[in-house]
């Protein structure tokens, strides 16, 4: 009996952590395991098949974005993954930052950030707003985080 209470037990710990892992925004790399520089390819066997496709036009070129539950993944010029944004809770940072968290705590808990706006309605951001530069943005809604996006700066 114990070696099978022991074998549940490493199980449910395997789980966890393998849901833990699969659940975090890299500062200025990605959200969900899905990266900047990734192909659609790449994107899809990640996190499957998109709820929906969608393909337009801006004033940067042609796009796609891969549309699912919480989550938008953008192909700037359908190439590679140019921006990745979640709406959800589970997602979070290293430190336990993400949607949900207080404007205090993303002062607090992640490194580098810079807070513009007001507690209540503003953005904190890490990376520089330039052309061609990769940033994380927090923005903020009636004092918490509402959406996290990580992407390229493309004006």
């Amino acid at each position: 009996m114990r070696l099978g209470g022991l074998v549940v037990l490493v199980a449910a710990c395997v789980l966890a952590l393998a849901a833990q892992a699969s659940a975090t925004i890299a500062v200025n790399r990605g959200i969900a395991g899905v990266n900047l520089g990734m192909r659609q390819v790449e994107v899809r066997a990640k996190l499957g098949r998109p709820r929906q496709i969608v393909h337009g036009k801006n004033e940067f070129g042609q796009y796609t974005e891969f549309r699912y539950t919480g989550y938008v993944v953008a192909f700037q010029n359908n190439g590679t993954v140019t921006s990745m944004v979640t709406t959800l809770a589970r997602e979070k940072t290293p430190a336990g930052i993400g949607v949900g968290s207080l404007w205090s705590q993303v002062r607090a808990r992640v490194p580098h950030v810079r807070c513009e706006g007001r507690p209540l309605l503003g953005d904190c951001h890490v990376g520089d707003l330039l052309p061609g530069r990769t940033v994380t943005d927090f923005f903020i809604r009636s004092g918490r985080v509402a959406r996290v996006v990580v992407g390229i700066v493309l004006d």
